[in-house]
């Protein structure tokens, strides 16, 4: 049982881990908001110092504590990433084993302006086979559509620093789409939703993965029938094998 404190735990995502994690790990979360009742103090890691007590004892730091807008303005991209190097620095003071960040696929979105993805994200499938579609490698050049995506790729520049001079074994996920009836509600989210279940079965590959693991980049999205990001190293670095396919909810 790893010891894991969930940063931005009230949200979308840190709900669905809250309560997927919670039988088989030790949690401790906070977030902007505090939830007395699921034991969620209240922080925020804009502010955070490194000596933070509640590091104290933690195997684990997962991530997820930025907003979560593909709009998001410069100036608040700018805050986010440095609460990131706020939780950085706060993991490597406190001797934290490992560090999963909440990345995004956004780092990458610009692709999604190119054939076959642009025909894809819009539902227009006529003349294409899902299994010939070249795949978004995670070691592709970034491409990020917007100060959200830019704000991303720099915590993992940031991760991988911290992982080669301090030793910190970071883990970054470039998460799909995650929605809080996990349903698709878009053409573009049959090809990249990242179900509930599926989201909890990667982060738990991330705490788990090897301790020599230094740094990974990995996609986090559903065994979708028409998914064009590559998640072979995900299989094969840290053992996310997901089962779900967004076909079934056409």
């Amino acid at each position: 049982m790893a010891r894991l404190l969930i940063l931005g735990a009230g949200g979308v995502v840190g709900s669905v881990l809250w309560e997927g994690l919670a039988a088989g790990h030790s949690l401790r979360g906070v977030d902007l908001r505090r939830d007395r009742k699921r034991g969620i103090d209240r922080a925020d890691v804009r502010r955070l110092r490194p000596d933070a007590s509640m590091f104290d004892g933690v195997d684990a730091v997962v991530d997820l504590a930025a907003r979560p807008s593909v709009e998001l303005p410069w100036k608040d991209a700018h805050r986010d990433m440095w609460g990131r190097v706020n939780v950085l620095e706060a993991a490597k003071h406190h001797g934290v084993q490992r560090y999963v960040f909440a990345s995004s696929n956004h780092v990458t979105g610009m692709y999604e302006l190119d054939h076959p993805y642009s025909a894809i994200v819009a539902g227009e499938y006529e003349g294409l086979d899902p299994a010939s579609i070249p795949l978004v490698g995670p070691d592709w050049p970034i491409r990020p559509d917007g100060a959200y995506g830019v704000g991303k790729a720099f915590t993992e520049a940031a991760a991988r620093f911290y992982a080669d001079r301090h030793g910190l074994s970071c883990i970054c996920l470039r998460i799909g789409t995650v929605r809080a009836d996990d349903h698709p509600s878009t053409p573009r989210q049959f090809a990249t939703l990242l179900t509930h279940s599926d989201l909890v079965r990667l982060v738990e590959a991330s705490v788990a993965a090897p301790p020599d693991l230094r740094f990974g980049v990995y996609y986090g999205v559903s065994a979708n029938t028409w998914r064009f990001w590559d998640i072979a190293n995900a299989h094969d670095e840290i053992g996310f094998e997901p089962t779900d396919d967004a076909e079934r909810f056409r």
